[in-house]
């Protein structure tokens, strides 16, 4: 049995398909953890829904800043992008199955000494801390408040994490942290603007992971969303998004002993951003 673990598909459906037989995935025998962003951007995001839906409990997947914004299209409370390639899924016989499921996964998942989120954790924040402010927003996007929280997601306020936050403003705190986040101050305050490279990070910020004494420093984080690192491989941070959609690869990593996986991307979506 081994435990795999894939950054951002963002509708990358035959390069996920290949890279599931270059590992030789075998469920229930082996187990997957993905890096949310399933979906958009990419050709093929209808399948790719559908096919880690199908996986059933061999894979859990978090969810990313692009399958938040999927749940706030099909609730109606924000359109689609130009770029977006959502359109077959809100058109799709199975679309309320398929948004249904998605408002059913985690957005941190921890077992034993690894911790899966799509984009990072604030330096103050521990594992345990994580997983439960997680759970706190599961559940509301699981319930009967999801569409009130829902219509008032979008927002990068509040950008200083404080634990007395409360009502929504909290729950929209702990989806930018955990679906958004890269550059933050060693105190919480968080920068959503810039989506370069450390070189380039704002005066006062750095990247999450570089703050010295983070409390989740001994843990290993796998998460992905910064594809401009493209592929990140440290003691305790596997960052997973090799950048698929704009013409790097679709990478995969055995967690037990840290090989790596990787498929070409067939066919580009979008331009390397920055390059």
């Amino acid at each position: 049995m081994a435990l795999y673990a894939i950054g951002d598909i963002q509708g990358c459906h035959a390069e996920f398909c290949q890279l599931l037989d270059v590992i030789g995935f075998a469920p229930p025998r082996d187990r997957l953890w993905l890096t949310g962003d399933l979906i958009n951007r990419g050709p093929a995001s209808l399948a790719v829904l559908r096919e880690v839906r199908a996986l059933g409990d061999a894979v859990v997947t978090v969810l990313g800043n692009h399958d938040f914004h999927l749940l706030m299209v099909a609730a109606g409370h924000t359109t689609l992008h130009d770029d977006d390639t959502l359109a077959p899924i809100l058109a799709a016989p199975d679309r309320d199955e398929l948004v249904a499921w998605l408002r059913q996964r985690p957005l941190v998942v921890q077992e034993g000494g690894r911790l899966l989120v799509h984009a990072g954790l604030l330096p103050t924040w521990t594992p345990a801390m994580a997983q439960a402010y997680g759970r706190e927003v599961e559940a509301v996007i699981a319930g009967p408040d999801a569409d009130a929280f829902l219509a008032r997601l979008y927002s990068d306020e509040p950008r200083t994490w404080r634990d007395d936050l409360a009502g929504f403003e909290r729950l929209r705190a702990i989806v930018n942290v955990c679906a958004r986040l890269r550059f933050c101050t060693a105190d919480g305050t968080m920068e959503f603007r810039e989506k370069r490279g450390p070189e380039v990070a704002p005066p006062g910020f750095r990247p999450w992971f570089e703050h010295e004494h983070r409390a989740s420093g001994q843990t290993t984080i796998v998460c992905g969303h910064w594809s401009t690192l493209e592929l990140k491989l440290a003691p305790n941070l596997l960052m997973l998004d090799s950048g698929c959609l704009w013409g790097g690869t679709l990478t995969a990593v055995r967690l037990d002993d840290r090989r790596v996986f990787q498929v070409p991307s067939r066919a580009p979506a979008t331009p390397k951003p920055f390059g």
